[in-house]
């Protein structure tokens, strides 16, 4: 029976218009797509093959489905 993990993904717009995902879970899983939802595709790929040398290596597999995650906005 497969597994359901939650993984939350950071995506960062570059100067010249790529965007940069990063995995915070999983340190080091970083990847980059040319828009948004490329960047979420390789993101997933990323965390696919994250978790396929996890298992491999007999490691313990994080993921965030007990992140909490909140934004504020301040203005000074």
């Amino acid at each position: 029976m497969p597994i359901t993990r939650t993984y939350r993904i950071v995506l960062r717009k570059e100067p010249e218009g790529a965007y940069t995902a990063f995995v915070p879970s999983l340190p080091g899983c970083i990847t980059w797509g040319e828009n948004v939802e490329h960047a979420l595709e390789m993101a997933k790929e990323a965390i696919e093959g994250y978790i396929a040398v996890l298992e491999e290596d007999g490691e313990p597999i994080p993921d965030d489905s007990e992140t909490l995650e909140y934004s504020l906005q301040l203005t000074a």
